[in-house]
């Protein structure tokens, strides 16, 4: 999975009017657990942009005071009105331990059922992935060169070595469903085949 590396500074102090200085001069206060202690720190409101505001998922290799770690994002506060950043809560990452994320579906391939007139339906947008830190995936890779209209992939249908699907097995994630204008091709073909 992919990286993008973000740096802090340490926050002297911690509570309301400290934090609303900080997002004074764009800066987010942001807090780091999941090690031995928690950080709090500020990041900049810019450097949070590329992680934030994407279908992608990324891993974070966040350094504060010298402090590299490799994180996710956790939870994000937003405001309101202006849908400015108030906060970030960070998670540590540790190797060893298997870790949940939602990771977005990726259609490959072209479905027969759409070539004949099908509509083509994405109903699961991203899947709830648990697996290794190394072992996770920037996306799920989901075949349709098999759909045909009125035919679907669920999540039981994905199989993999490495990493567990904890969406519900009947849950459908892609199907083809018939279009208006096929339904009405077929009553068109039926009416004329009397």
């Amino acid at each position: 999975m992919k990286s993008i590396a973000i740096s802090g500074s340490p926050r002297e102090n911690v509570g309301k009017r400290d934090a609303k200085g900080l997002r004074y001069q764009s800066l987010v206060p942001s807090v780091l657990y999941g090690g031995p202690t928690q950080t709090h720190f500020a990041v900049s409101a810019a450097d949070l942009k590329p992680v934030v505001y994407t279908p992608d998922v990324h891993f974070i290799d966040l350094e504060v005071a010298g402090v590299k770690t490799q994180a996710i994002i956790k939870d994000i506060q937003f405001h309101p009105l202006t849908e400015q950043i108030l906060h970030v809560d960070f998670m540590q990452l540790d190797p060893a331990k298997p870790l949940t994320m939602e990771i977005p579906v990726r259609l490959t391939g072209t479905s027969p059922g759409v070539k004949t007139g099908g509509k083509l339906v994405l109903k699961l947008r991203k899947l709830r992935v648990k697996a290794l830190p190394k072992d996770h995936l920037d996306s799920i890779a989901v075949s349709i060169e098999e759909l045909e209209v009125g035919k679907s992939v669920r999540v039981g249908d994905l199989k993999f070595d490495k990493l567990v699907i904890t969406n519900s097995a009947e849950d459908t994630i892609v199907s083809v469903t018939t279009s208006r204008a096929l339904r009405q091709a077929e009553q068109e073909a039926a009416k004329s085949g009397k």
